[in-house]
């Protein structure tokens, strides 16, 4: 699977972006932005990000991250990261992002965590 597919689901006042395939430059990065913008104009403002099924996440993919981060943080709202694989989490540790968003392995844990 080489695009990236986004599902949304809620748990209660949090947004879960369920995400399969690829967020690499163009095609993934672009749907991202738009998911998390969307969101946001919506009024949902906790995003949770899955990616327990990304297969792979380039420096694009890393800089979308950062920028929707950025993004809901400007806005008043919250993005936290879940099931970050093994590659994704070496590439945040890598690049000193792994400080700056907050990341879980239990759902449960993270969806509680925003309070």
């Amino acid at each position: 699977m080489a695009e990236l597919v986004l599902k949304e689901r809620r748990q209660g006042d949090v947004t879960v972006l369920d995400a399969t395939g690829k967020i690499t430059i163009g095609e993934g990065s672009v749907q991202l932005r738009e998911s998390v913008r969307n969101l946001l104009e919506n009024g949902r403002q906790k995003i949770l990000l899955d990616l327990g099924n990304v297969s792979y996440v380039d420096s694009s993919g890393i800089g979308e991250l950062v920028s929707s981060y950025t993004t809901t943080n400007n806005q008043g709202g919250q993005l936290k990261l879940l099931n970050l694989t093994k590659k994704i989490q070496d590439l945040l540790m890598i690049t000193k992002l792994l400080t700056v968003f907050e990341t879980y392995d239990n759902e449960a844990e993270a969806v509680a965590s925003f309070g």
